[in-house]
């Protein structure tokens, strides 16, 4: 039985991320982010890169290079070439994300217990 997919940012995340430098270009590697990535895939989870640099309403060309330099990167960095999306199914069991912000199910609360921004 399968225990689901984690979705994994890639920029900000995965990859170091300093500014927008084109789109095959990619960060080094977050030390802590990768090595957690790693063992995950030694582990036998299904691990997948998570980004809008797949999105189908890039450039065909701009998402083609996105997508063949992530694998690139993700060969070079993790061992493996990883599957890459832009969209959440409901398979997908985590987002390890450096913009989303946690809710409590069926609550609306944040899940860190912070108060909204003012």
């Amino acid at each position: 039985m399968s225990h689901g997919w984690i979705g994994v940012d890639l920029d900000g995340t995965l990859a170091k991320y300093e500014g927008w430098r084109g789109v095959d270009h990619i960060g080094e590697p977050v030390p802590l982010m990768a090595a957690r990535v790693r063992r995950w895939i030694a582990g036998g989870l299904d691990v997948r890169i998570f980004t809008a640099r797949a999105a189908k309403t890039q450039k065909p060309r701009d998402r083609a290079m996105a997508i063949a330099a992530i694998e690139g990167w993700c060969l070079k960095h993790l061992g493996a070439v990883l599957p890459i999306t832009s969209e959440k199914d409901f398979a997908m069991v985590e987002l390890w994300d450096d913009r989303c912000v946690q809710i409590i199910p069926n609550t609306g609360k944040r899940a860190d217990g912070l108060d909204e921004p003012a």
